[in-house]
């Protein structure tokens, strides 16, 4: 929660820092303008009373209607006029102790001067009539707007803040969950998995991309963990269970013949014998070092551009030399007019022996029985399914398929050592692709390998 927390801080103090700025900049530029705006309608004020108290003519007249008519009384408005001043006595003029000094000395010195006192602002000026005359003029009046509008627009700026405040932190914490909680529940779920339950997944979300890619990944990488764990754990017990049987009939051959002397045709049947269960030694041997080699490591094979149609060819070829009694039949009716679209990225001499294995599992189980090989491109996936018609494996025996060396309970019949399919499936692995099997006892077995497509230029 620590993540999140300094995410929530992060974002709270980024869009608070930049709300006050804002908030800060409208509330300067706007007393701004009414300071400004004020002294201005003062000054006209100021002019307006210059002209009308001072010059007694038709203008005058016209000004004072004017005034009535388009400029409103500000409040507590009021005025002083002092005529025919001297300047350099006007600082000290008893009849203006009241105002502030600089104002007065800005007024005689700059002609104009201006300042406030708390909400009372004032503005002065050295009016000159027509006959060359200097009057003061100074005009006062309070700033309605600084004292209720700026208030007024004062407090509507808090109240944004709080709501923006309270809007931010909502927003913060929504976001915070959208996108760390996801993570802080995989790091959760990761602590729990290792090697004693290397059969957990973690949860794919659906709207999150990165977050899905991630836990994506990490599945991906639990399942070459738990294979190669898999393929690991079962190899010595595998190995020590399935190379005892020839090496006991071995030991226990040598044994017989060399306890007492014989015939030398006793002797030829013994190592003939022997030889026998030494070379099923050997092809468990090298089976068991096949598969452990498989152990879904891609970077031990070297990949490269491999046509599916062809090499289904191969192995129809391959089988039939091995099972002569055997039908394969073949249907390529759903294969795209592109052949680019058939190829895949992967080691041919691997993806050869998995589904030769397969077919040839097919063509030995079904007892003569025609074995059905399709293929098909669908989804950007290569489809290989191997069919058969024959004896199928019994329902609660479909979990142990990929035990390497278990052999179905109706298999006693059938040579074999229980390598092809775990064999085939770690292959299939290897290139990313999935290896499903179904079946139905004595109606037959069906196999499907779904093989991702390369992404070649069409």
């Amino acid at each position: 929660m620590k993540l999140q927390n300094k995410i929530i801080y992060i974002l709270l103090t980024a869009f608070i820092g930049y709300t006050l700025l804002f908030s800060g900049f409208i509330y300067y530029s706007i007393s701004r303008f009414a300071f400004t705006d004020f002294y201005k309608r003062l000054e006209i004020r100021a002019i307006a009373t210059a002209k009308i108290e001072l010059e007694k003519q038709k203008d005058s007249n016209v000004v004072q209607q004017l005034r009535q008519d388009y400029l409103e009384p500000l409040t507590n408005e009021q005025h002083i006029i002092l005529e025919d001043i001297e300047q350099e006595n006007l600082i000290d003029d008893h009849r203006l102790t009241s105002y502030n000094k600089s104002f007065l000395r800005e007024v005689v010195e700059e002609g104009i001067g201006t300042y406030s006192h708390q909400n009372t602002f004032f503005y002065g000026t050295i009016y000159k009539t027509e006959d060359q005359k200097e009057h003061l003029v100074i005009l006062s009046a309070e700033n309605y707007f600084i004292t209720h509008h700026l208030a007024y627009l004062r407090n509507l700026i808090f109240t944004s803040l709080a709501i923006a405040f309270l809007l931010i932190v909502i927003f913060s914490v929504m976001f915070s969950r959208k996108i760390i909680e996801p993570i802080q529940n995989i790091i959760k779920k990761t602590k729990k998995i290792g090697s004693e339950n290397l059969h957990m997944r973690l949860e794919v979300p659906e709207n999150n991309d990165a977050v899905r890619e991630l836990a994506q990944t990490f599945n991906d990488m639990l399942n070459r963990l738990e294979t190669s764990f898999e393929t690991q754990k079962n190899f010595i017990s595998n190995a020590s269970h399935e190379l005892n049987t020839p090496l006991t009939s071995i030991i226990g051959e040598a044994d017989v013949t060399l306890s007492k002397a014989r015939q030398p045709e006793d002797y030829i049947e013994s190592l003939q014998t022997i030889l026998g269960e030494a070379e099923k030694l050997q092809q468990k041997t090298q089976a068991l070092l096949l598969l452990a080699q498989t152990g879904f490591d891609g970077k031990r094979q070297k990949f490269g551009k491999v046509r599916m149609d062809q090499l289904i060819l191969d192995v129809k070829e391959t089988v039939e030399k091995i099972q002569t009694k055997n039908k394969i039949c073949l249907d390529f009716s759903l294969l795209p007019e592109n052949p680019l679209l058939l190829k895949v990225l992967g080691n041919e001499q691997l993806l050869h022996l998995a589904v030769s294995n397969i077919v040839l599992n097919a063509c030995k189980y079904s007892d003569g029985k025609p074995v059905n090989i399709a293929l098909a491109v669908m989804d950007g996936n290569i489809i290989i399914i191997v069919k058969d018609d024959g004896i199928g494996i019994p329902p609660d025996e479909m979990e142990y398929i990929y035990d390497p060396y278990f052999r179905a309970s109706n298999t006693i019949n059938h040579e074999g050592h229980g390598i092809g399919l775990p064999l085939a499936r770690n292959i299939v692995r290897i290139h990313d692709g999935e290896l499903k099997v179904s079946s139905s006892l004595n109606r037959g077995t069906t196999v499907e390998i779904r093989l991702p497509k390369g992404d070649f230029v069409l």
